[in-house]
C-alpha cells in the first residue's frame, strides 16, 4: 500500500484506526474452541464486525509464532481474510544484521517465499541503518520503527538525554528519517506522554506514527491527535484489548465492532476538525 492509498482510505472510512489482533487462545471466547481452527474464528469474526471503521490491522507476531506451524497458519488464513483495501502490519519488532534482516523481511513481504503478504513490519533500530534498510528495498512495503514507546521500561534507555541535548528517541527519529522517505518508514510513538509525541513530531514532521497506548494503557486520544496528527493525519492509532476482548461471550464479535465504531466516530471529529475531511 503506497502512502497516497493510506491517506485515501483515512478520508474514505473517516477512521485512523488500527485494530491489534493479539489473539490470545486463553483469552478468546470459549465456545469457539470447538472450532478446527479458534484463533483464525476469532480473527475473522473481529475484522467482519471492525471493517467498516478500521483503516489497518496489525497481527502481534508473538501470539502466533507461540502456537508453532498451527498458528502461523492462523495467521496466514487471518491475513487473507482482512479487506485488501486495509493497511496490514506484522508487529514482529524484528532487528538484526543485514543478510538476516533481509531474510525476515522475505518472511514477511515476500508471499512466493513464505505465504505471508504483509504491508509493513515493525523493527528495533538498535543495530543500526544495517538493520533497517533490507525492508526498505521492498516496493510498496513499510518499516516501522520503534520510536517511542508506551511500556514503563521506556525510560530505561529512549529517555536519555545525549550530549547534544537531545533524547535517545529524539535522536532516532532524526536518524532514522534519512534511511528512507515518508512513502517507506513510520514510526512507532507511544501514546502515554503527549509532548513526547510532539517531540518526536518536531523531528519528523511528514511521517505516520503508529501508536500504541490508547484505552487500557491510559492514553488518550485527544492528546495523541493535539500533538501527533500533521496536515495528512499521519496516525494510525491502535487499540488492541480494548476492542477485541470487549466481551468473552456470543456477542464478542459484537461487541469489539460498537468499540470501534466508537473510535471512529472521535476519529471522525478530529479529522473533521483538522479540515482533513
Amino acid at each position: 500500500m503506497t502512502r497516497e492509498e493510506l491517506i485515501e482510505q483515512i478520508k474514505i472510512k473517516k477512521s485512523f484506526l488500527c485494530v491489534g489482533l493479539d489473539s490470545d487462545i486463553k483469552k478468546i471466547p470459549t465456545h469457539l474452541l470447538r472450532k478446527e481452527d479458534p484463533i483464525f474464528e476469532f480473527n475473522k469474526a473481529i475484522i467482519a464486525s471492525t471493517k467498516a471503521y478500521a483503516v489497518a490491522y496489525k497481527p502481534n507476531i508473538a501470539f502466533y509464532e507461540s502456537r508453532g506451524s498451527e498458528g502461523m497458519e492462523s495467521l496466514r488464513k487471518t491475513l487473507e481474510v482482512i479487506p485488501k483495501e486495509c493497511f496490514t502490519i506484522a508487529d514482529a519488532k524484528r532487528g538484526d544484521i543485514g543478510n538476516t534482516a533481509n531474510m525476515y523481511a522475505k518472511a514477511f513481504f515476500d508471499k512466493s517465499s513464505s505465504g505471508f503478504d504483509f504491508d509493513s513490519i515493525t523493527v528495533a533500530p538498535y543495530m543500526g541503518a544495517d538493520s533497517v534498510k533490507p525492508f526498505l528495498e521492498f516496493e510498496k512495503k513499510w518499516a516501522i520503527v520503534l520510536g517511542l514507546t508506551s511500556n514503563p521500561g521506556s525510560i530505561d534507555f529512549q529517555q536519555k538525554e545525549l550530549t547534544n541535548s537531545k533524547r535517545l528517541f529524539e535522536e532516532v527519529a532524526s536518524t532514522v528519517k534519512t534511511w528512507g522517505t515518508d512513502s517507506n518508514l513510520m514510526f512507532v510513538v507511544g501514546a502515554t506522554r503527549g509532548v513526547d509525541i510532539a517531540a518526536v513530531r518536531k523531528q519528523v514532521p511528514n511521517h505516520f506514527f503508529l501508536v500504541p497506548g490508547v484505552g487500557s494503557q491510559g492514553g488518550s486520544l485527544s492528546e495523541v491527535v493535539e500533538f501527533g496528527m500533521n496536515k495528512d493525519c499521519g496516525l494510525l492509532v491502535n487499540s488492541s484489548r480494548g476492542i477485541i476482548y470487549a466481551s468473552a461471550d456470543v456477542d464478542f464479535a459484537e461487541r469489539a465492532g460498537q468499540e470501534a465504531q466508537k473510535l471512529q466516530l472521535q476519529m471522525h471529529d478530529h479529522l473533521k476538525t483538522n479540515k482533513i475531511i
